[in-house]
Order: C-alpha cells, then structure tokens, then sequence
C-alpha cells in the first residue's frame, strides 16, 4: 500500500514540476514558460486552432462556400468535388499575443502544425480526401493570491495542457452544380488539469494540497456540406455553400490525483482512476456565398454559429455560452493567371475581415474577438503548385470583471502541391 501511494505521490509531483510558483497579489500568468500561455483556455474544451489553410485564413476564412480545382477546403468537405488534381498540402502557423490585465501586459506565443491534407479525384464528378489538423489546445498557468478563512494567505496556481486533434477521410460527389460531401474521423486527445494550494502564512500550521485531472477523450466525429454553384456569364459565377455539424457524443476516461502534505509530516495521497463519462459537444453550422470572375477576383461572406447549450464535460458546463458565432469576409485578386513573363501577375493578393463571439462566457461576460487579414499565394512553376501565407492581426477578450485581453497576430504558411497521380487516363 505504501508503495502505491508513493508511486501516485511522484507522478502528481511529475505533473505538478512545470510551475513556476511567485507571490503575487492579483491574478498573474507565468512569464517564464517557453509555450503559449492562454488564460481563457481554462475554460470549455480550450482554444479553437483554425484548421483552415493559409489560403482562406487570407481573407476571413470565408470557407464555406469556397471550392478549387487545385486546393482542398476541408472546412466544407462538399468542394472535394471540384478537385481536377490530386493535391497535397501541409501548414504551420505561429502567434504572438500580449496578454493585457489591468497595468500588466505579457508576452506570449507559440509555433505548430495546421493541418496535413491530401485530396484526390476518383472520378469526373467526384473525389476523397483524408487529413489531420489540430482541432483545440490547451495551455495555461495561472496564479492567484488571497486569504482563507482558517488557513490565512495562500498561492493558488493553476496549470492545463493538452488538445484535442482530429484525423478524418472525406468524400464528395458534384451532379452539375450541386455538390455534396461529408467528413468522418476520429476526434482525441489528452488534458491535463491541476491545482496546488500552498499556504504563505509561516505562524499557521496547515496542509498544502495539490490535485491533478488526466482526461483522455475520444469518439467519431462527422460533418456534412453541400455547395451550388450557378454561372451567370461566361466569366461569372455566383457559389453558395454551407456544413452542419450535428451535437455528438464523445467517451472520456478521467484519472484523479490528490496529494496533501505538512512540513511537520502526514502526508496523504488519493487516487480516483478510470472514471468514465462523456462529452458533449455543440451543433455547429455555417453559410456562405461568393462571387467569382474566373480566375481573376473573389469576394464572399460567411457566417458560422454554434449553439453551446447541451454542451457538457463530465457533467460539468464550466463558463461555456448558449451560442456562439463568427462573420467573415473577404476576398482575392490574381491580375493575371495566364501570364508569362510577369511573375507577380500569377500572384493571387488577399484581404478580409472576421468578427465573433466566441463559445466561453466568464463571469458573465462575453468574449468577443475581431480581426483584419492579408494573404498571398505565390507560384513556383509553371502549375498551379503555390505557397500560401496569411497574417492575422486582432483582439480578444476584455479587462472587463477582471478579464484579459489579448492582441494577437497570427501567421501561418504552408505549400499546396499538385500532380496527375491516381487519375484514370480517359480516351475519346
């Protein structure tokens, strides 16, 4: 027995080694770390990563009505039907936000992948794709000073990490200018969350306390979406689009660690492991329109909303709103795709915009965000291989009941690469 609560002691020490515990009268966020440190990751299932490649993040990310022939927009898995190549693509993003509460500021960022896809065309009409992108993250370190009855002056620190990641395959067929498709995958991942209460008050003999939650979650997670596309001229097409996700169900297995000790001696370990239980997850949905004039110019609008209100977490809402949503728009110009001798062009030049509220609600409080975004794509050869860039620069949050507020600028890259692969030669 003594050995198994020593092991369960040492692993919640392991968990508990990356604080950096400082006296502090206001709440505060740890400097020191070298990862991305985001307080309103606390909250829910944590920070929503994008997903979306570079290519749309450059305008809005005004993806749900947005389809290529050379690029795979696995926002709304309808547009695979357009695909006329096999195409590969791979993105990394970064960020960097100044957290600011009240007088503080701090500095903070991070640098990982975006999303990995492959699409490929099976017939004239239709195609299938399959991918991975990070879907949420969650990392935090928090501290807070303040007194308690009983046990006097006190340092709270709270500590997460982790993410939920999703791999999927898509298929879509098109029937004229009907387009219809589906993503299935598996969504998973691991978070950690722990608290340490230690005690600052040398004249009162009390027991510092520290517990740690290790969440491993996982299950099948769809999404549907249809586009239609109608040509007005015969440069000028207007395409609509939008995705539903319906409310799903994941399973979760949740170990609880807890440790009490005394400088004068008597410590005590606990252990609650293999609890199951599920999480709940929103019905999620966008619209979209654009209108294009072939391959020159691109301008639409999205709106995307979902509606929190049976979200749950074993059991638990935490600070999660009934909706949330987000509008986007923006669009694209490429002066010229044919040309030979002028590279910049072939060059395609991007702008948008994009505003929401976002899915937590602390204290009552909204959190709302907005930014404005630029983008390129620049050709390599004489294909239509590209590398896509954007940079998004906005806020988030509010210092209102003693929130945060984030200024953050997003970048993130990546190479679109197609070739003839797995395309069955046709003979007339």
């Amino acid at each position: 027995m003594c050995h198994k609560l020593l092991k369960q002691y040492l692993l919640l020490l392991c968990i508990l080694a990356t604080f950096q515990v400082t006296a502090q009268t206001t709440t505060a966020i740890d400097t020191k770390s070298n990862r991305e440190n985001a307080p309103y990751s606390r909250f829910g299932i944590g920070e929503f990563r994008s997903g979306t490649n570079p290519l749309l993040r450059g305008m809005g990310s005004i993806s749900a009505a947005y389809s290529s022939p050379f690029a795979v927009n696995t926002q709304n898995p309808a547009s695979y039907g357009s695909l006329l190549l096999t195409t590969y693509e791979g993105a990394l993003e970064g960020s960097s936000r100044t957290i600011v509460s009240g007088s503080d500021k701090y500095k903070t960022g991070m640098a990982t992948i975006n999303s990995m896809n492959i699409g490929i065309p099976v017939a004239r009409s239709a195609a299938i794709a399959f991918g991975f992108r990070p879907m949420t993250h969650i990392y935090f370190n928090l501290q807070d000073t303040s007194a308690i009855a009983g046990y006097g002056n006190s340092i709270r620190t709270y500590f997460g990490d982790g993410s939920l990641n999703y791999a999927f395959f898509g298929a879509a067929y098109r029937y004229k200018g009907l387009s219809v498709g589906a993503n299935f995958g598996y969504l998973f991942g691991t978070t950690v969350y722990a608290t340490r209460l230690e005690g600052i008050d040398n004249t009162i003999n009390v027991s510092d306390a520290q517990f740690a939650r290790i969440i491993k979650t996982g299950g099948i997670y769809w999404q549907g979406g249809l586009q239609y596309a109608t040509k007005l001229n015969n440069n000028l097409w207007i395409r609509s689009g939008a995705t539903l996700t319906l409310s799903q169900t994941l399973k979760s297995n949740t170990d609880n660690y807890w440790v009490s000790y005394n400088v004068s001696g008597g410590d005590t370990s606990y252990s609650n492991l293999g609890q199951k239980a599920n999480l709940t997850l929103p019905m999620m949905y966008s619209a979209g329109v654009q209108l294009a004039d072939s391959n020159k110019w691109l301008v639409g609008i999205d709106f995307s909303a979902a509606d929190w209100s049976n979200y749950s977490s074993e059991g638990r809402t935490d600070s999660v709103a009934n909706m949330s949503y987000k509008l986007g728009i923006g669009g694209q110009f490429t002066p010229d795709a044919t040309s030979v001798h002028k590279y910049f062009n072939r060059v395609t030049y991007r702008a948008g915009f994009y505003y929401g509220k976002d899915y937590i609600d602390v204290r009552n409080t909204p959190v709302n965000f907005y930014a404005v975004t630029l983008g390129t794509s620049l050709p390599f050869n004489r294909g239509a291989n590209r590398v896509n860039m954007a940079i998004e620069v906005g806020k988030r949050g509010t210092e209102t009941n003693g929130l945060f507020m984030e200024n953050f600028v997003k970048f993130s890259a990546g190479i679109t690469l197609n070739d003839k692969w797995f395309i069955k030669r046709r003979y007339d």
